[in-house]
């Protein structure tokens, strides 16, 4: 059996075109350890600084302090103490400037946008006199359901975008596996016979 060794380089060529996909995916996969390990902080030592609470966290912390016994501005003064940070210092700003007798909105002035939930949970609460328990809670079933709805909106787009490059790996190899030797076999039938 002889090799016809004008078939063996298209051939070969094809299989580095139809591979090539997966050479950058996984380069790209490499890229992105590399960037998340130099996040992780070294074996040892302390805990790398984090970002700041979520939303969802800072209403259940307040509502497990509310429901402990703790006033409002003592439990954001606890939980900003807590936490720390940029929302940290907001909150036990808040909840100090209540205790001094400032009116809720102005407690709040200079508070980062994303604590607005928690400013508006607890405000009726604070102005009226109601259990802040139940608003705390509203809240936070509210912020769950949004962040739901964000996350099936993004998987939805994931799901379109990964048509296309799926579509790139697996018609090459389709071709290469699947058409070319029936298409070499038929042709050399065609031409030999």
């Amino acid at each position: 059996m002889s090799i016809d060794w004008s078939l063996v380089v298209p051939v070969a060529l094809g299989s580095l075109v139809a591979a090539s996909p997966w050479w950058s995916a996984r380069a790209g996969t490499r890229t992105r350890l590399v960037v998340l390990g130099a996040r992780t902080p070294p074996p040892g030592r302390g805990r790398a600084p984090s970002g700041p609470v979520e939303v969802g966290v800072l209403l259940e912390l307040l509502a497990a302090a509310v429901r402990a016994g703790t006033s409002i501005p003592r439990a954001l003064e606890a939980v900003g103490q807590a936490i720390g940070g940029p929302d940290g210092v907001a909150l036990h700003r808040a909840g100090a400037a209540v205790v001094l007798g400032a009116g809720w909105d102005e407690a709040w002035a200079g508070a980062p946008p994303r604590l607005e939930v928690v400013r508006s949970a607890l405000g009726l609460a604070w102005e009226q006199g109601a259990a802040p328990g139940e608003s705390l809670r509203a809240a936070g079933e509210h912020l769950r359901g949004e962040q739901q709805a964000l996350a099936r909106r993004a998987a939805a787009r994931l799901a379109v975008h990964l048509v296309l490059p799926l579509g790139v790996c697996f018609l090459p190899a389709f071709v290469l596996i699947g058409l070319l030797p029936v298409l070499l076999s038929l042709g050399g039938g065609v031409l030999g016979g």
